[in-house]
Parts: structure tokens; sequence; C-alpha cells
């Protein structure tokens, strides 16, 4: 067992990874068998992974923590101090079943919130009609935000689905960028932030009054490990963390949209209502799909990978897209192939869009069922309840630009609802 040897300050591949994005880890980690590499980033050593090896390490136990393991920007755009991505051990444990109660346990939650943006959908279908043409990543983050901000138990106003849906989006979208952009990211989360805080508040107090089981409840009454209610920023910055991701499911939208478009066969099978084969059609969207690039980590102890040993406080990167596109655990990835049967609940070390191990334990997103089931009905919703052209447009997906998207955003045009 040896250590990889250290890179020196000339080695840093900053901009090689602003110039690559998601294309920067599986350039250099494809060729190397095991698929390790050490480097540096923002001057900062940093050892490169991919594999189901390099999943189980990420994903067993407590051997790595997701604090310091992303620039603060980052971090404050998508999780921000104190969440649960911040915790580890039992006080992770504990606030991670919160979400996990919400997400997966609960046996109508998940059905709540489809019915809600099933509902949105199709009422918005009529203007979509009229408008003539839309962008399908704009209208599925809109009507993703309404879904979201009703199941939750917050005001889904036009007005406030419009302003929240600019920041929730916003969140996401400059995650992985720096400039103006970023700024007005980071004040309107704080906005958020605030607004939310007064939601806690106002509900402790009894002020206001929601359904039994809306998140908002379930976040303002948990208790962590010490006995107390989370403080009110905290559980305003979780609910955020229930919220945000469901909006981000646009981006699969987007591209589930965009397969339909190059496979017609899957938009023709699904045209007379059917669900047999929803779930792999939107289960393949998100292998296929560039997501998350990587996740970081940091080791909280001496670890062993690939015949390597690591010390405690390495900081690593693990390879999410590249491991969804490697042949040595995918046959042909670059083709789109539904029947491949994937599950998020199977292979928790192969299949990795989100992350990989055990939801319930490790730091792997509690999310995934949800985030199945809504491609699936937006899928559904495409097919079945509505009918739309292509028209000729820019139709690449930067790999340069993180996250990324079509570049034309795929408009629709001559909508007409079934």
């Amino acid at each position: 067992m040896n250590g990889l040897p250290k890179p020196s300050v000339l080695e840093d591949k900053t901009l090689s990874l602003l110039r690559e994005g998601y294309l920067f880890l599986p350039q250099r980690l494809a060729q190397r068998e095991p698929p390790i590499w050490r480097t540096r980033l923002m001057l900062r050593d940093v050892v490169c992974l991919a594999g189901p090896e390099a999943a189980e390490l990420f994903y067993a136990g407590d051997t790595v923590t997701r604090r310091g393991a992303m620039p603060g920007t980052t971090l404050r755009l998508l999780q921000d101090k104190h969440s649960v991505q911040q915790l580890d051990g039992t006080a992770h444990r504990r606030r991670k079943a919160m979400f996990v109660r919400m997400l997966v346990d609960h046996p109508t939650s998940v059905d709540d919130l489809l019915l809600r943006f099933r509902d949105a959908w199709i009422r918005r279908l009529p203007q979509w009609e009229q408008r003539g043409q839309v962008r399908l990543s704009e209208v599925a983050e809109t009507t993703l935000t309404e879904a979201a901000l009703s199941w939750a138990g917050l005001p889904a106003t036009r007005h406030a689905v419009m302003r929240d849906a600019r920041a929730l989006s916003g969140m996401v979208a400059n995650a992985g960028r720096f400039g103006p952009q970023t700024a007005l990211a980071l004040l309107r989360r704080s906005r958020m932030e605030k607004r939310l805080r007064g939601e806690i508040t106002a509900l402790r107090a009894g002020r206001r009054a929601v359904r039994e089981g809306a998140p908002i409840a379930d976040i303002a009454s948990h208790r962590d490990c010490d006995g107390r209610e989370l403080p009110a920023s905290v559980a305003a910055v979780e609910l955020l963390n229930v919220v945000r991701p469901i909006v981000a499911v646009a981006r699969y939208v987007t591209f589930a949209g965009l397969m339909l478009h190059h496979k017609p066969a899957w938009r023709e099978r699904f045209a007379d209502g059917s669900r047999e084969g929803l779930s792999q059609f939107a289960e393949e969207v998100r292998r296929f799909s560039p997501f998350f690039p990587f996740i970081g980590g940091v080791l909280t102890r001496e670890a062993e990978i690939y015949g390597h040993r690591l010390e405690r406080g390495q900081w690593l990167l693990f390879d999410l897209y590249g491991t969804c596109h490697d042949p040595r655990w995918f046959s042909e990835p670059q083709d789109f192939r539904p029947e491949r049967d994937l599950s998020w609940q199977k292979d928790k070390s192969r299949f990795v869009p989100q992350g990989g191990g055990d939801a319930t334990q490790s730091h792997r997103c509690p999310g995934e069922k949800v985030t199945v089931a809504l491609i699936a009905e937006a899928v559904r919703l495409m097919t079945h309840e509505m009918t739309f052209d292509v028209p000729a447009q820019n139709l690449e997906v930067p790999l340069a630009t993180v996250p990324t998207g079509p570049a034309s955003g795929l408009l629709l045009d001559n909508i007409r609802r079934r």
C-alpha cells in the first residue's frame, strides 16, 4: 500500500476545470486503471476518484465529511452552513431522518407533490397554447416552483411563484460560477431565507396554520439530538433544501423532453397514457444527462483505496458524471437505453447521478424517489396530455458549462392539449 505523490503548486488545474467542466475528471480518470489521480485545484491538494469503489468510500459511514469540501459560494447557494450536509455522525443521521420521513417513507407525501405538479402543468397548458412557443426549461421551473411551494406549505400566489422560481433556479444555475450573477443569486437566496424564517416563526407562534404533514410543519417541529427545535435560521435553510432540489428537477425534465425529441419511439410509446417503462426512462435520463459533475468530501480518518493510502484531512472529488458514462461500468454508455432498467434503489455504488450509498445512513441525497417520480410524471404529461413540435434551434449541450442544458432551453411550439 503506497501513497500518491503530492503535486506541486505549478500543477494546479483550476483553469482546466473551468474550461472543461463536466469532462475535466472523465478525460483524466477514464484512461487510468485504477481511476485515481492527484492534482491541485484552487492551489489545494485534491485526490480525484471514479467508480463503485470510490462511491463506497464516499458514502460508507462517517469516513468522508462534506465540511470544507466545496467553495464557499457553492456551499452558500446549495446547502448553506448548519445544514444537514454539514453534519456528521449521530447529528447527521438524526437530521437526515427528518428528510427521509418526508421524501421517502411518508405514505402519501410524494403522491401529494405529484398531484400538485400535474394540476399546475395542466392548468398552464391553455396559456402555452396561446403563447405559441415556450421554453421548456423555464416553464418546467415555474411549474415545479408552484408545486413545491404549495406542497411545502408556503404561499404559492402568482407573484410568489414568479419571484421564488427566479431565486430557486438561480441558486442552481450559479452554484458552479463566479461573477455578478452569482452575487445576485446569493442576494436572492438571502432574501428568501429571511422570508422563510418569518414563515417558520409565525407557524411556531400560532399566527399561521398549515395542513398536517406539510414539510414546513415537520421542519418547524423537528428536534435535533440536543432535544431543541432548530433555530429559525437553520429551519429556513433546511426548508430551502427541500424546495430548491424540486425546482432543480426542471433540468432533468428538459433533458427528458430532449430525449423524447431525439427518440420519438418513446414519445409514441407513452402517448396512450401507459406508465409502463416511465421509471426506467426517467432513470436513464438521470444517468445520461449532465447534472452534478462531481461531489467533494474530506477524509475524517486515514483510508485505503485502489491500492493507495490517503491521509486524514485529504480533500477528495468523486466523479459522478464520469462514473455514469464509463464503459467499465456501463456498456455503450454513450447510448440512451432505458432498457438498462436502472434504479436508485437497486444499484448504490455504480449508478450515481446524485451520489451513492444508503440514503438513510449516508450523505446520499434523500430526494431521488421524488426526482424520479417528477421526471416520470413530466414525461407522461408531455406525451399523453399534450402534443408539441420542436422547431429548429440550437440543441447543443455545452459540457464546459456547469450546470448545463440544451443551449436553447428546448423551445416547444404548436402546443395542443390532447
